[in-house]
């Protein structure tokens, strides 16, 4: 007789899978740890496709388009999605359709340009009866960006020291709203002509930096005082660009960090074309539509978490599904789509 022989069992392993970025682990704290120190949140990128979360759109372009991209996500890409923003439309007539607005053409060179103050009028920018109506504007649109952009020339023995030679500010409707060249402190010893198309002609009667700094910040401050504009910003307006922080120290000016948004990568080396293009990333990434509130159920009760709040607060994580552990879940900067007005409301 043979003797009893009990069948194998397949070995079942559960596994917990992030529902943003889809890695699994093989214990729940592990994906809870996952989840904390990776901040997904509903301002990441994410594949039109298949939902999945990636930490920024040079990493989603990967999944879509890149050598190892997913089959289904990359078919379905090449058929209907947008090459510039990375969209997934709902047919090729809508892919048609969005590529008229999301496929902008080169901005126009500065020396083509027509500014929307003459210099003579910049005094007049805030009189009391446009004050006035700043105010009423003020309190029912959003906060209003300016792009600005500054070209440098070398100064030093090397010529490594960058010098604000020129500077740009354009505002959301693409209008040249300040432009001058820039007198610097010290000599020029290199003019980067071959980069910045400037010559020694250009310096002779420039403006000097410190009337060029005090001009900035009244078009900034928007009327607005100091102290305001430091405690919440009131009307004063946000600050775009690219490497702000190099810009803010060749023009020896401060601006509160949190009217800052930076680090556009643009290089036309043309101070409006590169103030129009990072105006434009900047309005595209702040009208895109983010939650900025959400319910979960934990224990069959609602709970609402704002983005305010801390979602770390002592609660039964270990208890909760993947999708309320990422409901939770926030970012850690503060996404453009904040200063859009249905979130500022």
């Amino acid at each position: 007789m043979e003797p009893y022989e009990v069948p194998m069992q397949p070995l079942r392993t559960t596994r917990h899978k992030c529902s943003a970025c889809f890695k699994q682990y093989k214990k729940m704290e592990h994906l809870i740890e996952h989840i904390k120190s990776s901040y997904h949140s509903v301002h990441d990128p994410k594949c039109g496709v298949c939902n999945k979360h990636c930490k920024s759109f040079e990493s989603l372009r990967e999944h879509v388009a890149g050598p190892l991209s997913k089959v289904n996500c990359a078919s379905i890409f090449a058929e209907r999605g947008c090459i510039l923003c990375l969209k997934i439309c709902s047919s090729v007539d809508s892919l048609n359709e969005h590529k008229e607005m999301c496929l902008r053409t080169t901005p126009r060179p500065i020396d083509t340009i027509e500014m929307l103050f003459p210099e003579d009028q910049m005094d007049m920018l805030y009189s009391e009866s446009e004050m006035d109506i700043s105010n009423e504007i003020s309190s029912v649109r959003r906060r209003e960006a300016v792009a600005i952009d500054c070209e440098m020339v070398g100064g030093g023995s090397d010529s490594s020291l960058d010098l604000c030679a020129r500077v740009c500010l354009v505002d959301e409707d693409e209008k040249l709203i300040f432009h001058t060249y820039v007198l610097p402190q010290i000599p020029v010893t290199d003019y980067r002509y071959e980069i910045t198309g400037i010559t020694e002609e250009n310096l002779r009667d420039a403006m000097p930096l410190k009337e060029v700094r005090e001009r900035i910040l009244q078009i900034l401050y928007n009327g607005e005082s100091i102290s305001r504009v430091r405690l919440n910003g009131g009307k004063a307006k946000v600050l775009v660009g690219h490497n702000l922080e190099q810009h803010l120290a060749c023009l020896k000016m401060d601006y509160p960090d949190h009217l800052l948004r930076f680090e556009i990568q643009v290089g036309f080396h043309d101070p409006y074309q590169d103030s129009v293009s990072v105006m434009r990333l900047y309005k595209r990434i702040r009208s895109q539509e983010h939650p900025t509130e959400v319910t979960i159920w934990v224990s069959n009760s609602p709970l609402s978490y704002s983005s305010s709040s801390d979602p770390w607060k002592p609660m039964a994580h270990e208890s909760m599904t993947p999708d309320e552990l990422l409901a939770i879940s926030k970012s850690n900067y503060r996404c453009w789509c904040l200063d859009s007005p249905e979130a500022s409301r």
